[in-house]
């Protein structure tokens, strides 16, 4: 089988993992914060702190940002249900943005028409969370200016984005345009630690409220070690066992270390499949904003399944019978049936994200793929327009 998306483990990565599971401690131990240092490094943030999800980064994302009851946040429809959810877990209200019928990403366009009638209903958002969909870069710096005329916070979901330039050059993640970045580390990411993810930010502040919220909501600090002994600790806030292991943190740490191999082979699969899909009939190729610059965690194929009088279902299901794994990214959040009875949202109101969801297949895009299963892809989904 050929899965839209599987990690690349080498000889290394397990010896770096044993040589943690040989270790004295698995967690909670000296191999996280080298994790969290090199993260911060890559990308050029002051600090960044390593979770056990992508889920659990958001959720302390939103909590650092001071997101609670009644609270309303706006994000693209067009994600994981996760960039979502976190909100509910705070108290807070998500609401959702169309998408840029190009990029796939929110569109700036539709948030400042939002934004304008929000504040004069008295109803502006909390944050705006951009989801920096199959690695492409979401417009940063147009909904930077936006906060600071409206006063919203800002928090990347990065999930998919880890390695991926914006248009000035600079890593997702070095938080210029907001407050706090979220990647995840699920094993069909650019990078994984098994399951794990992180939050960085260039905040003192809001770094020590994510550690402290990572663990329970506790502190030690020398301090009180001084004073009352090396047992004393202090439970400062609600917080969650949302810890990574050292064990997840030295294959983060190897894997980061040929993040930008990676990289360079996703964009060698993308470019022949740019090359042999472009000039297909009801077949649109993902477009690239700023060239070059894209991680691609994902390759999303806009199909006309009308136009071919061939479903969605009955091309994924040839494909499986050819070994081909393909995926659909994403049912829009508000379709689920849990958010439809909870707030009731017009699908009316998201004409692009409903337009791409139609047309969205994922296929196989991994840096482990050969010559051979690239070019057996290829051969295969040619095959349906014929």
């Amino acid at each position: 089988m050929i899965p839209y998306g599987k990690q690349d483990i080498s000889k290394q990565d397990i010896e770096k993992v044993l040589k943690v599971l040989s270790s004295d401690m698995l967690t909670q131990g000296p191999i996280i914060p080298k994790f969290e240092q090199a993260l911060a490094k890559y990308c050029k943030a002051k600090y960044a702190v390593a979770v056990s999800s992508g889920t659990a980064a958001l959720h302390l994302a939103y909590i650092a940002s001071e997101i609670g009851d009644n609270d309303i946040i706006w994000t693209t429809p067009n994600t994981f249900a996760a960039t979502a959810n976190a909100a509910l877990y705070c108290g807070a209200k998500p609401d959702f943005i169309d998408i840029n019928p190009n990029t796939y990403n929110i569109s700036v366009e539709k948030l400042e028409e939002k934004l304008i009638q929000a504040k004069k209903d008295n109803k502006l958002p909390k944050a705006i969370i951009p989801v920096h969909f199959a690695g492409q870069a979401a417009e940063l710096k147009k909904i930077d200016a936006l906060s600071r005329k409206y006063g919203f916070a800002v928090i990347e979901d990065a999930a998919h984005a880890i390695g991926t330039k914006y248009k000035d050059g600079k890593y997702i993640g070095d938080c210029k345009y907001s407050n706090i970045a979220a990647f995840s580390f699920h094993p069909v990411k650019t990078i994984t630690t098994g399951e794990g993810g992180a939050a960085v930010t260039n905040n003192k502040k809001t770094y020590k409220k994510l550690l402290m919220l990572r663990s329970h909501g506790i502190i030690k600090t020398d301090k009180m070690i001084e004073k009352y002994g090396q047992w004393h600790y202090q439970m400062q806030a609600l917080g969650f066992n949302y810890r990574i292991t050292d064990i997840q943190a030295a294959l983060g740490i190897s894997q980061l270390n040929r993040l930008n191999r990676f990289i360079t082979k996703r964009r060698k699969i993308i470019r022949q499949y740019n090359e042999a899909f472009k000039n297909i009939q009801h077949l649109t190729i993902p477009y690239e904003k700023e060239k070059g610059n894209s991680a691609f965690h994902l390759y999303v194929l806009q199909i006309n399944f009308k136009k071919i009088k061939k479903s969605r279902k009955q091309i994924m299901k040839k494909l499986a019978a050819q070994n081909i794994g393909t995926q659909v990214h994403y049912i829009p959040v508000y379709r689920h049936p849990y958010y439809k009875k909870l707030f009731g949202y017009d699908y009316k109101k998201y004409p692009a994200t409903e337009n791409y969801y139609k047309k969205a297949l994922s296929i196989p895009l991994y840096p482990k793929m050969t010559d051979l299963q690239i070019e057996y892809v290829i051969e295969k989904i040619i095959e349906i327009f014929k």
